[in-house]
């Protein structure tokens, strides 16, 4: 099973309309296909495949931490640990857990001496699986609105999907990350075999796939460049970066009226 990311720093480069693209041409080779929507926070893979989303297959937890103050005894420990910064301990007071910074990775819990700090079960979001057509499946992860550190959700949902691969036999799982490189982009990112860094030819896509691809190379995951709308703007930037680190660009994709159309009706399984 291989497994790609379709992923760029910049939003609205087209990744998400590249990744189903991709996924529609591998149909075409008689390929198993999961197209795994990696962008918790506002998945649109759905929509444009003109699925809806409708019973959940499986809940998304999270873990927070929660303080015994009978056991407390201040010593700072966690705080110290936490690398999210997700700890606030005044002087002299117990130790003040910010949720919207926490990761859930339990290294608060595990360094203290007293186990005063207990793992907490939260439900933040939901995993839904629609069959979209014969040996094609979507596999889309949602958190709740106001989850600030979705990173465990993306990887969840990530496991479930990797989880259900193996059971269907997929010859490919695609995943769609978010735009970016924080967390959730890195969660959806480990573990590929290879990343499609999609840009576009404007100066802030050159900026962004340089961020991409500076992200690839510390995760150790190979890479290859697409580049969308490739002649609407200049992509003399583009080829700068691309030289830099010494690829080149795999593919270029000329604007489209066709797409755009399809794109804006939800319609793209028809192209």
């Amino acid at each position: 099973m291989k497994k790609i990311a379709f992923t760029g720093g910049k939003g609205g480069t087209g990744k998400s309309t590249i990744a189903i693209l991709n996924a529609i041409e591998l149909l075409k080779e008689k390929k198993r296909i999961i197209l795994c929507d990696c962008d918790v926070e506002c998945p649109n893979d759905y929509l444009l495949l003109d699925q809806k989303l409708k019973k959940a297959e499986q809940n998304i937890y999270a873990e927070y931490p929660k303080l015994d103050k009978s056991k407390c005894t201040l010593c700072g420990k966690c705080q110290k640990a936490c690398r999210s910064n997700a700890i606030f301990q005044a002087p002299g007071q117990f130790p003040v857990f910010i949720k919207e910074l926490c990761s859930s990775c339990g290294v608060c819990w595990n360094v203290c001496p007293q186990k005063a700090i207990q793992p907490e079960k939260e439900k933040i979001g939901e995993i839904f699986v629609n069959k979209v057509k014969k040996n094609f499946w979507l596999i889309t992860g949602v958190v709740r609105p106001g989850v600030e550190e979705t990173g465990p959700a993306v990887a969840k949902t990530k496991k479930f999907a990797l989880s259900f691969a193996k059971k269907q036999k997929v010859d490919f799982i695609l995943f769609d990350t978010a735009a970016g490189t924080h967390c959730p982009v890195i969660a959806a990112l480990i573990g590929s075999d290879l990343a499609m860094a999609v840009t576009e030819p404007t100066p802030m896509g050159a900026h962004d796939l340089k961020l991409v691809l500076e992200l690839c190379q510390k995760l150790k995951i190979p890479f290859k460049v697409i580049l969308n709308q490739s002649d609407l703007g200049d992509k003399s930037k583009i080829l700068e970066i691309v030289k830099e680190f010494k690829t080149k660009i795999e593919k270029e994709i000329p604007y489209s009226k066709k797409i755009v159309e399809l794109y804006s009706k939800g319609s793209l399984l028809d192209y």
